[in-house]
């Protein structure tokens, strides 16, 4: 049996359905169905049970014949200000799951962020030894940053993997409101308004909307994921992402293309509460997870907005 929080949610989901397409049925699906969207994530989905994470952490200690966790539920919002909140959801929670599955021989791949490396100053390496150089910009960045330390501290990234995504984005991502990829709330602006607003630059150097990140389509944190799963002789901390930085008007491009439009980007005035904590480039390192054999193709920024948008947006889908 294998185990996937936050498997209602996004990447959880996507995950659940990576399974299914590879005929594994047998699997506990635990979060919380706080919202209509993450319903119809399941809807598609085969799984043996349905559990709350609060009482999912009760049982976890009773668990038999649990093969793995995969550990992807958490507080993902990136302004979230609680701190008491963020270490209890996303500390102490992956601790406990951690702590059953080392002292089980469990499997336990778990959900780290690219956020815990803040402006990216000290770089984007997911070498072990340089965790303690990384400083988060937001608690959120903290929150991950505290349990990949303590996975560390422990020994245990002999045994565990932590996985760092980058920019994912895709199916089933509807519920996420605020926090939905801009490939998603840019199609509902051009459907609505036939316009995309995007963030002036405040920052020498980059052009307004030049802003980069290192978008991953969710097939591929699937793969990569999952690779990790069927290779459970590899332990440590490893990048989730293309490796290649590209800008919010590359990606706005993509989506214009995809619908067939004219190009109509609005750049907006970014708020001035998250401009001393915003992100201007981000790129992952992708040699450590290469190295350790994952070979698969990554799909390009045009390619996966093109899949997304007129196999999922425009008809309305979840994945099935």
């Amino acid at each position: 049996m294998i185990v996937v929080t936050g498997g209602a949610g996004f990447i959880g989901s996507a995950l659940v359905h990576g399974l299914n397409q590879k005929g594994i049925e047998d699997i506990w699906l635990v979060d919380d169905i706080d919202h209509p969207e993450k319903q119809k994530n399941l809807d598609a989905l085969t799984y043996e049970r349905w559990i709350g994470k609060d009482d999912f952490l009760q049982e976890v200690a009773g668990l038999k014949a649990c093969s793995a966790i995969l550990h992807m539920g958490a507080c993902s919002s990136t302004t979230e200000t609680n701190e008491a909140y963020l270490r209890e959801n996303n500390f102490e929670y992956t601790k406990s799951l951690a702590e059953y599955c080392l002292k089980k021989d469990v499997r336990f791949i778990y959900a780290s962020s690219a956020a815990t490396y803040g402006a990216g100053e000290n770089g984007y390496s997911d070498d072990e030894a340089l965790l303690e150089t990384l400083t988060p910009l937001n608690l959120y960045g903290y929150s991950k940053q505290w349990f990949d330390l303590w996975a560390k501290e422990m020994g245990a990234l002999k045994t565990i993997v932590g996985l760092k995504y980058f920019n994912v984005f895709g199916p089933n991502e509807y519920h996420k409101e605020d926090m939905q990829s801009m490939v998603r709330k840019g199609f509902l602006q051009v459907r609505d308004a036939g316009m995309l607003s995007l963030f002036k630059s405040y920052k020498p150097g980059y052009e307004d909307g030049g802003q980069e990140r290192d978008f991953l389509y969710v097939r591929d944190a699937v793969a990569m994921t999952l690779f990790f799963l069927e290779h459970n002789d590899i332990g440590g901390i490893f990048n989730v992402g293309s490796g290649k930085a590209r800008n919010w008007n590359d990606l706005a491009s993509a989506v214009f293309q995809a619908l067939n439009k004219k190009v109509n980007i609005n750049y907006i005035d970014m708020p001035e509460s998250i401009r001393n904590q915003y992100q201007y480039h981000t790129c992952a390192e992708m040699e450590k997870i290469r190295s350790a054999g994952f070979t698969e193709a990554i799909t390009s920024l045009e390619d996966g907005v093109s899949d997304y948008v007129k196999n999922y947006l425009v008809p309305d889908k979840h994945l099935e």
